[in-house]
């Protein structure tokens, strides 16, 4: 069943069980609520008739006489000691059968039973000794009428309400699942990796935030299976480039081709284009499990300023090889969760990074903010290429001089294991790159 007709189900069902609660109980109620006003209204005439007889005034015979020969209210008067009957308008039976039972059963009831017929009986002493008691009562079945008249009506109400609860509900159940319905054609599209066809569906309130997660989504899984394309077809470029080389020199060697000291050349080649192949496929190995595996990141408490002078300390002789001058400010002290060596590596792969690039100095300072440590690699070389700062840290990105292409791929992957962003920009009034490295405080 679909979710429109399900909800409508519900919804109906719903009122359906509230009206029919509500509807028994004003049924159950109404009757008590009619004997009560009848007993008032018995009550009112009960006096009137007193007040009547006690006058003694000719004028309100009529009017007397009217109340006796009313058949809707049943008059009784008896003398309770004697049991005798002094008047009636009702059936003689009914008349003795109810002075026979008032002491021990219908004095105090509002409602008296005789012969399978009920009344409703108001009845009270006329005497100052109380010896008669003078009875008006009111057939049931007049009360009853009323309500099956009442429960008729009620029922009427009660199927119009249904029927116009059951249009508000589809209307507001559609506006509900039409946006569903939509975003389960988008899901689709996702499902066939159409990222480019999701659209937008106009939407509010949770579901309007479930719809812009998913296109968020198909934006994100769009760019992640680019990258994974790409990262395929530059690792077989990487890969292959040393191997067509030792297999060149190798079949050379083989062949007799190189012979002397162009083998011995060939050798060195060989030999440096497998320690090549090995790094690059070490750093794939590892970018791999810093992504899935728990065993490869260690946390234990870490003070990142001591890592930094690490890190200095052995980009030290590649910086002064270069010409290169290391210099650190204001490393403020900051203790944290992390990798230690993992952050270290980190660490010297960005400064190896700047130190090939910086034409005379790196700059390592840090800056401390409520919940912030922020780390900062500056050079004063040409800057990064705008159309390589999007795509920086991704897989076989590599700039002029670059190495392998994983390096900022293994620093960013390890920063963020460590709950840390890493961003890259260009100076701005001078030439050069920035690095930075935020980690946060964790809870």
């Amino acid at each position: 069943m679909k979710l429109l007709y399900q909800l409508n189900a519900a919804f109906a069902t719903l009122i359906i069980v509230i009206m029919s609660i509500t509807a028994f109980f004003i049924y159950s109620l109404l009757m008590d609520m009619l004997i009560q006003d009848e007993q008032r209204q018995l009550e009112g005439r009960a006096d009137l008739l007193v007040d009547i007889i006690n006058d003694q005034d000719p004028e309100r015979s009529p009017e007397l006489s009217q109340l006796l020969q009313d058949r809707n209210y049943p008059i009784l008067l008896f003398d309770r000691e004697n049991d005798e009957i002094l008047f009636r308008t009702m059936p003689a039976v009914v008349a003795y059968a109810w002075v026979e039972r008032y002491e021990e059963e219908l004095i105090d009831q509002e409602v008296w039973e005789t012969m399978g017929e009920k009344y409703v009986a108001y009845d009270f002493p006329v005497s100052k000794d109380e010896s008669q008691v003078l009875v008006m009562a009111t057939p049931l079945n007049d009360l009853q009428a009323v309500q099956s008249v009442f429960a008729s009506r009620m029922i009427v109400v009660f199927l119009i309400g249904l029927f116009l609860a059951i249009i508000v509900s589809y209307v507001l159940t559609w506006r509900l699942v039409t946006p569903l319905t939509k975003l389960k054609e988008e899901v689709k599209k996702i499902e066939k990796r159409q990222f480019s066809d999701v659209k937008k569906v106009h939407a509010s309130g949770e579901i309007g935030e479930v719809e812009q997660s998913l296109r968020h989504m198909a934006a994100e899984l769009s760019r992640y299976i680019h990258s994974q394309k790409q990262f395929f077809q530059n690792a077989s470029h990487e890969l292959k480039t040393p191997l067509m080389s030792i297999q060149g020199y190798a079949e050379g060697i083989r062949d007799g081709v190189f012979e002397g000291a162009a083998a011995e050349k060939g050798l060195n080649v060989m030999v440096s284009e497998t320690e090549r192949l090995k790094k690059i496929v070490n750093e794939m190995i590892l970018l791999a499990k810093l992504d899935s595996s728990e065993d490869v990141y260690n946390p234990e408490g870490t003070e990142i300023s001591e890592v930094i002078s690490q890190a200095r300390d052995r980009l030290y002789p590649l910086a002064k090889e270069k010409g290169i001058e290391l210099r650190t400010e204001d490393i403020h002290s900051y203790y944290t969760f992390v990798d230690r060596e993992r952050v270290l590596q980190a660490m010297i792969n960005i400064l190896s990074n700047a130190v090939r690039h910086a034409e005379s100095s790196v700059t390592m300072t840090t800056e401390k903010e409520q919940g912030l440590y922020r780390v900062k690699v500056l050079d004063d070389g040409p800057g990064i290429p705008e159309e390589l700062l999007p795509q920086l840290f991704e897989r076989f990105i590599k700039g002029k001089e670059g190495e392998t292409g994983l390096g900022l791929a293994i620093s960013r992957a390890i920063v963020e294991r460590s709950g840390g962003e890493i961003h890259a920009y260009n100076r701005k009034g001078t030439p050069g790159a920035v690095f930075e490295i935020v980690f946060r405080e964790k809870e």
